[in-house]
């Protein structure tokens, strides 16, 4: 028994795809376009994660050695090449409460804990449900995102040194205002017009890259006073150390990591399967779902253990990559080197870097990032999906991307039953021998049973009566159960019932009834979704 278990479970370990490139061929010029698309993504992820380790009340470094571990992990090992991991947001607003009540040590070993349990959900295949998330819910999801990031940047017009790090991350802070704003927007703007005018000059740089350096040249000849990387935090360091989380290994510890491991790791296997799907509608790629759980897995499972905040897939990093060219592995691995690089050695020089430049890289992601169409074809598309958009959008602005999701889901699942429940009728025919036939029309399930039970008339109908499903498909338990209250009400006025096209399943459950005749010659063998006991109501699957 215990042999059968391992085998069936060991049939699902996912075997990853390490492959650099579809045809395994890095020539000069593709190895040189991702390292250069690496070192873009490395200076964006710099601010990005000094700013989410404020915001989970932890030292920056902690926030910089999650981006590096992650990214170098996922870009490893994950399921699609090009996608950039690191410390993202979301997560980070679900750690701080945990942080606040219990300190650092007990975030290391959720981060860990939050890792088995997305190996265990790739192992199990469970990344394979995001094809689920219906195409609305996606269109919510990246303009919800979109205003996300753009909100994220407005934190760097404020004063450098007027904010302060709370147990709920960033909080005041003065607005910039005259002069240092102006020259703020300006560069801003500078930096985004050079990323929008460079590939249709030169493609040999990535055009964000190229930006960057060109403000950067000017803010730091020119001298000019204006927000820093450095004005965020210091991120000079070492290399991450091996660190077991000091808390105590016993049950009152796992009652307080569990339940925030369970929703770190279901936000932040959402947010990158979600962000995966995106990249492989971008990179024309598909699959790697579950291979990208078992590869976050891994990623947070080692960041706990070497002092990280742990993280998951970005999709603005994630857009800076595609868009600057990178499409294999080495980008991934590129940017988490060089972010470790700058750690170590070139602090001083990143430091320098002014803010407004990354700020213009970012605005030009969340132009790129937001679903514009879905303007457009909202006034197209039926009310129920143009709803469940905005409802996303608006639900991962105020709240958090896996809340929208799961909302987005559910309404569009209740929608979906719902037209469908409307869509039970039924043809009736009378046969030369006063028979009266039911050719039941649309699917029989949970949201359409009660509307089934009032097609029939059992106290006006002849004294045999056809039931056929033909044009109908019997979907669940509920369905079972409405098919064997219909029977029972002709039964008790003494006439017979007889059901025709129904799966040999469905015919041995309700022939456990003993009232039921079934008519069985023309019955084709197809699968029923559901096996019911009428004896004992126990619902099973076949």
């Amino acid at each position: 028994m215990t042999r059968s278990i391992v085998a069936s479970f060991a049939k699902r370990i996912v075997i990853p795809d390490l492959r650099w490139m579809p045809d395994d061929r890095l020539t000069p010029t593709r190895l040189g376009i991702e390292l250069l698309s690496g070192l873009t993504v490395a200076l964006a992820l710099v601010p990005e994660a000094v700013a989410f380790a404020f915001v989970a009340g932890v030292h920056p470094l902690v926030g910089l050695y999650a981006a590096f571990l992650v990214g170098l992990i996922t870009a490893l090992i994950g399921g699609r090449p090009g996608m950039i991991s690191g410390a993202t947001g979301a997560l980070a607003v679900v750690m701080v409460a945990l942080v606040a009540q219990h300190g650092v040590e007990y975030l290391f070993a959720t981060v860990v804990l939050m890792g088995l349990l997305q190996m265990f959900a790739g192992a199990m295949h469970w990344g394979r449900f995001i094809r689920l998330v219906p195409h609305p819910v996606m269109l919510g999801f990246v303009n919800g995102l979109a205003i996300v990031i753009f909100l994220a940047q407005m934190g760097q017009f404020k004063v450098p040194g007027s904010m302060e790090s709370s147990g709920h991350g960033l909080s005041g802070g003065e607005w910039l205002s005259g002069t240092p704003l102006y020259l703020m927007l300006s560069l801003v703007a500078l930096t985004m017009a050079i990323i929008w005018v460079m590939p249709r000059i030169s493609r040999v740089v990535p055009a964000p890259l190229v930006g960057i350096g060109i403000v950067a040249v000017i803010v730091i000849g020119l001298g000019l006073d204006v927000p820093r990387v450095g004005d965020l935090a210091s991120i000079k360091g070492g290399l991450p150390e091996f660190h077991i989380p000091t808390v105590p290994l016993n049950w009152e510890t796992l009652q307080i990591i569990l339940p925030y491991s369970v929703i770190l790791a279901a936000i932040g296997l959402i947010e990158s399967l979600l962000t995966l799907n995106l990249v492989g509608e971008m990179t024309s790629k598909r699959g790697g779902a579950s291979q990208e759980c078992i590869a976050q897995g891994v990623a947070n499972t080692v960041t706990g253990f070497f002092g990280g905040m742990g993280g998951c897939a970005m999709i603005g990093q994630s857009m800076i990559n595609v868009k600057s060219g990178g499409r294999t592995r080495v980008a991934g691995i590129a940017a988490a080197l060089f972010l470790l690089l700058f750690i170590l050695v070139a602090s001083p020089v990143i430091e320098l870097i002014p803010l407004a430049a990354l700020v213009g890289v970012m605005f030009m992601v969340v132009i790129g990032t937001f679903a514009w169409n879905s303007l457009k074809i909202m006034r197209r598309v039926p009310l129920t999906d143009a709803f469940v958009i905005v409802l996303v959008t608006v639900v991962t602005v105020m709240e958090d991307l896996a809340v929208a999701v799961v909302v987005g889901v559910i309404v569009s699942a209740l929608a979906y039953s719902w037209n469908n429940a409307r869509r039970i009728h039924a043809n009736i025919e009378e046969t030369e021998d006063g028979a009266k036939i039911y050719q039941v029309q649309g699917p029989l399930f949970f949201g359409s049973s009660e509307g089934f039970a009032e097609l029939f008339d059992p106290a006006g109908d002849p004294d045999r009566v056809i039931v056929d499903f033909a044009g109908s498909r019997v979907v669940d338990q509920s369905a079972l159960q409405a098919i064997e209250a219909v029977a029972l009400k002709y039964e008790t006025r003494g006439k017979s019932i007889q059901l025709r096209h129904l799966s040999r399943d469905c015919h041995e459950l309700l022939n456990r009834a003993g009232h039921l005749m079934i008519d069985s010659d023309d019955d084709p063998d197809y699968g029923l979704a559901v096996n019911y006991s009428v004896k004992t109501g126990i619902l099973g699957s076949h």
